[in-house]
């Protein structure tokens, strides 16, 4: 980072939200104070191991937010106008991300001492910041909750994925076996999988994974967990319902793709696929181990027996 020339400009700073509504004769103060710095394409602005006492408003550029490394994703886009480091900026701290620049850019740095006593004078001037800090709590709420959904979910099928199995398991087994009521589990398999994909491609067979997860998932109630196991494996867990009741739903849902004699694909036209289907049912002290072992016991009956229907 380098000092670059900057005309002052009452009114470009006025247009930044930072410092809208604060009166003119505040700002006009802290012309004096601004740092314009020049950035080169991926020069690192701020770093966790670095302290840091200044706040950066964006003129010109982008800037880009890291959370934990470089080589993660970013998590959000700076631009124009906006600012860098208020939070570090106000408690005097080191950064809690990476902000790095994707492009040339400029930026106009403020040392917080200067903008401390301005804020003594301008409550504008602070609602300003507090609503810059909320928008950074918010976004990173929405990072946690999009992290944790994108760590529970299968990205192919959008069916939730082995860990949400083995925390939804616990929890509804738990809740199942205080009130005395059933959970079942269906572990189906699409029918000769490998031999779709050497047919049409691997491509064909993940829409062929994602028809399969489109159609049974549309006919389960809120409280089933449909899960991609793994490859060409689903795991459908219905808590509530005994023997008998799954084994209705998961005829159910074995004709209903048997009833998709092809389909539409961005690769055109494909054919459908059939599943079967094994049924297992909780029993006393089942743990999620024995009760997966119970109903692939039961699919690989229904293989063995010609595939494309239910056992158990």
């Amino acid at each position: 980072m380098r000092s670059a020339p900057w005309q002052q400009d009452l009114q470009q700073i006025r247009r930044l939200r930072l410092f809208q509504n604060v009166a003119a004769s505040s700002l006009q103060q802290l012309l004096q104070e601004f740092c314009a710095c020049r950035l080169d394409s991926s020069e690192i602005l701020l770093s966790p191991f670095n302290r840091n006492q200044h706040l950066y408003l964006l003129l010109e550029g982008e800037l880009k937010v890291y959370l934990g490394s470089l080589d993660n994703q970013p998590v959000s886009t700076l631009r124009p106008g906006e600012c860098a480091g208020e939070i570090s900026f106000i408690d005097n701290d080191r950064p809690s991300a990476y902000v790095v620049a994707t492009q040339p850019s400029l930026v106009l740095r403020l040392h917080r001492e200067s903008l401390l006593k301005l804020s003594d004078q301008s409550p504008e001037l602070m609602q300003n910041l507090l609503e810059l800090l909320c928008d950074r709590v918010r976004k990173g709420n929405r990072i946690i909750l999009d992290s944790e959904q994108n760590a529970n979910v299968d990205i192919l099928t959008g069916c939730f994925n082995r860990r949400w199995l083995e925390h939804v398991f616990e929890r509804e087994s738990t809740r199942c076996a205080f009130n005395g009521q059933p959970l079942s589990m269906l572990m189906l398999d699409v029918d000769h999988f490998k031999a779709y994909n050497d047919q049409h491609g691997h491509l064909a067979g993940d829409y062929a994974l994602c028809l399969v997860a489109h159609t049974l998932r549309n006919q389960l109630r809120p409280k089933d967990s449909m899960v991609r196991y793994g490859g060409e494996e689903f795991v459908i867990l219905l808590p509530e319902l005994d023997a008998a009741e799954a084994r209705t739903i998961g005829e159910r849902l074995r004709q209903s793709l048997e009833q998709v004699g092809s389909f539409y694909s961005p690769v055109g036209i494909l054919p459908g696929v059939t599943i079967s289907i094994g049924l297992g049912q909780m029993q006393s002290r089942d743990g999620l181990e024995s009760l997966i072992a119970r109903a692939d016991a039961a699919l690989y009956k229904a293989k063995e027996q010609g595939r494309n229907q239910l056992f158990g």
